[in-house]
């Protein structure tokens, strides 16, 4: 379980496919290696993943490289298919219990492959890349719309959002220099594929709506 907080970026440094099915990952961190121990779930870009192995940095910068692999479920429904050497990743290790839950409840089990439309600049900056803030414009992956609501949550490659505006499947939210700063969004432009996972409540209500409305 994990929270959308994002608590590093990382960067692929190895991207081997091991057959159509199978796809195994390096990717270089800033976590110390003392503290994650193989099984261990790391949420990147808002899959869970699990490390299977462990090494040193070699590039002289702190942390180390941890190894995970993606079967065929994960290569059919998220991007990982297509991270190569180089691929920046929103990470998060998982929630402990007595951590503070800063976002909210994140399964690490993307819903779908949602597109950036737009990226509009709000109250702009000079000395920021998109402005003090920006509003993303983002068409929800088909059939997940019905989840999606104002002031809901939403997580986005890995990220926790509050959704501000929904108008059919297109839905809107708001990022703050931060969130540029600390996590890959400031290399987003329109277009770009991202993933979504749907707020877990939202998706339990609607579930017993559809429940109570069979009886």
């Amino acid at each position: 379980m994990f929270t959308g907080i994002v608590t590093a970026i990382g960067t692929v440094v190895e991207s081997e496919r091991k057959g159509p099915s199978l796809k195994r990952l390096a990717i270089a961190c800033p976590y110390e290696a003392a503290g994650i121990e193989i099984g261990a779930s790391i949420a990147c870009a808002g899959v869970c993943l699990t490390v299977t192995a462990l090494r040193p940095r070699t590039d002289g910068e702190p942390g180390c490289v941890f190894q995970v692999e993606a079967a065929a479920e994960t290569l059919a429904k998220t991007l990982v298919g297509e991270w190569e050497v180089g691929s920046a990743i929103n990470l998060e290790r998982s929630l402990k219990v007595g951590d503070e839950l800063g976002g909210h409840l994140v399964t690490g089990h993307v819903d779908g492959v949602g597109q950036i439309l737009t990226i509009e600049p709000i109250a702009p900056d000079p000395d920021e890349p998109w402005g003090a803030t920006a509003r993303f414009h983002i068409r929800a992956p088909q059939g997940l719309a019905r989840f999606i609501a104002a002031k809901g949550s939403i997580c986005l490659d890995g990220t926790s959002l509050t959704v501000n505006t929904v108008a059919d499947d297109v839905f809107t939210v708001l990022l703050i220099p931060h969130s540029f700063a600390v996590t890959t969004w400031g290399q987003r432009k329109a277009g770009d594929p991202i993933h979504v996972e749907v707020d877990l409540m939202a998706r339990y209500a609607a579930r017993l709506a559809e429940a109570r409305a069979e009886v």
